[in-house]
């Protein structure tokens, strides 16, 4: 069975990510963890790298639940685009804590010098700050928009392991829905699929979403047009001259 019979391989939404899932469970996958998968057996590892949204997750997270399987969630802790302190980020990753999920680091080596012994030591000191945001230890690292030479790196980082080692990276099988599309194939017609070999099935919550039919930059449009709503709410709440200029922008609104 491949693409034709599934019907969804354009289909970057919340039911499109359950169908999704629910099919390699019906063919006897069973979700693991990265310290469980083996090659030779159909396990699946579950990896979430959050470059945008933290609340882009939760959706993703509940749909897991609901089927009994986890995944981990690879959060930014040097990014613009959230602060994991922030009120709304706590709020986010206690939620995907308690929907039974794990908390990784997603480590953006591009900010350090080019040394593994600068981005081990940066890496370690990236996880102890994360695990005091979540209360709860990091086990593992994927790297951000990793460089070449990274790929396959086979030792741990910071004293952790990470997504790309050999295991996880050329042992089993891997594919991603980077730039919001399956654009190396379709994951249930991956050949270490069709051997019933492990997979690690790489997604980024950005892309998936109630609606159907959006392409990845009207998306991404969206998602800027939140968030500066939100900036906005924010500002007026903690500044205001900016709430007085709203009102004059909108007159007779509180």
């Amino acid at each position: 069975m491949g693409r034709q019979s599934t019907g969804m391989s354009d289909d970057f939404t919340h039911s499109g990510y359950r169908a999704l899932i629910a099919v390699f469970l019906k063919r006897g996958y069973r979700v693991t963890r990265f310290d469980e998968a083996r090659p030779e057996e159909p396990h699946l590892i579950l990896r979430h790298d959050i470059d945008m949204s933290l609340q882009a997750a939760e959706p993703i997270a509940e749909i897991e639940h609901e089927l009994d399987v986890s995944g981990t969630y690879f959060v930014l802790l040097r990014t613009e685009m959230y602060n994991l302190f922030s009120a709304a980020a706590q709020i986010s990753l206690a939620r995907i804590r308690e929907l039974g999920h794990e908390i990784g680091l997603h480590f953006d080596a591009s900010l350090y010098d080019n040394d593994l012994t600068t981005l081990d030591a940066a890496a370690d000191k990236e996880c102890r700050i994360l695990e005091d945001a979540t209360g709860a230890p990091v086990q593992v690292v994927s790297f951000h928009r990793p460089a070449k030479e990274l790929l396959g790196y086979n030792k741990t980082l910071g004293g952790r392991r990470h997504a790309y080692e050999p295991l996880f990276f050329s042992e089993i099988g891997y594919i991603s829905d980077s730039r919001g599309g399956w654009h190396h194939g379709y994951p249930l017609d991956h050949e270490a699929v069709h051997q019933g070999h492990a997979l690690q099935l790489l997604t980024h919550p950005i892309w998936w979403g109630k609606e159907a039919g959006l392409d990845p930059t009207t998306t991404l449009e969206r998602f800027v047009l939140q968030r500066g709503q939100f900036l906005e709410q924010e500002l007026a709440a903690n500044s205001e001259p900016f709430r007085a200029l709203l009102k004059l922008r909108s007159p007779g609104q509180d």
